[in-house]
């Protein structure tokens, strides 16, 4: 028996759209990461983009257990003494508030040239409309996945 390795030709994508309201960061991180990289398919090649292109709403609805959102998100300008912070909160409040989903699949993704050609599938939108309605993109109902998907209190 002979091991599959995918070729162009070999992969078919995709579109799926996620609602985000109302679902714990991390758990629709991670499903999104497995969306993205293929890992649901059988025909799964680890040095191949084989994965389906996601879009992801209402990503400033998104909720956080714990003491989650007072957590910081830090970055270094490059200058001395320019270490910079914010909090997942501020970010939420701000005006890009899909930076914290987009944050988050990153960082699920394996740090290479492949994941940063990968990321080019995501799309996030903090609200409910978006403008993919061309390529019917089907639903994927994250909340009914797992009841800790969603946060209850």
């Amino acid at each position: 028996m002979k091991t599959f390795s995918a070729t162009p030709a070999d992969i078919d994508k995709k579109w799926i759209i996620i609602d985000a309201e109302g679902v714990v960061l991390g758990r629709l991180a991670s499903i999104v990461a497995m969306r993205l990289r293929g890992k649901h398919k059988p025909s799964f090649t680890p040095h191949m983009d084989c994965g389906d292109n996601v879009i992801v709403i209402n990503a400033d609805k998104v909720q956080m257990t714990g003491k989650k959102r007072e957590e910081h998100f830090y970055w270094h300008t490059g200058h001395p003494g320019g270490i910079k912070s914010r909090t997942k909160a501020q970010i939420l409040e701000g005006a890009h508030p899909e930076r914290v989903v987009m944050q988050a699949v990153k960082r699920m993704l394996p740090g290479n040239r492949l994941s940063r050609q990968i990321m080019t599938n995501l799309r996030v939108y903090a609200g409910g409309d978006h403008p993919h309605e061309a390529q019917s993109p089907e639903v994927l109902d994250v909340k009914s996945m797992n009841k800790k998907n969603t946060r209850s209190a």
